[in-house]
């Protein structure tokens, strides 16, 4: 059986721009989670200082950590309660979350 080598791809400098200005916007020190969302690549998920969530979107869970490890201020986190208890949900992320639905 082969074994297969993911290759780290970087961060574009717009996967880099997202990330900052969030930071930028939502206070220091900000959170992100990376999730491995399947053939699309990872999601890492943001949470800022004033409990704003935000995502940017990358090829690779590698791709996802060396972003984080490269925006200061960003730091690693998992949805733990911590991360959980800092996020702050409005009615308008509410109803994107729910999609077609919240319009009925």
């Amino acid at each position: 059986m082969a074994e297969e080598t993911e290759k780290t791809i970087a961060p574009t400098a717009r996967q880099l721009a997202a990330a900052r200005d969030f930071v930028a916007q939502h206070g220091k020190p900000s959170k992100a989670v990376v999730e491995n969302i399947g053939n699309a690549g990872a999601r890492v998920v943001l949470v800022g200082a004033d409990g704003a969530m935000g995502d940017v979107i990358v090829p690779a869970v590698a791709t996802g950590e060396a972003l984080v490890e490269a925006v200061q201020d960003l730091e690693p986190a998992e949805w733990d309660a911590a991360t959980i208890n800092a996020t702050r949900i409005g009615a308008a992320h509410r109803r994107k979350m729910a999609g077609p639905r919240a319009k009925r």
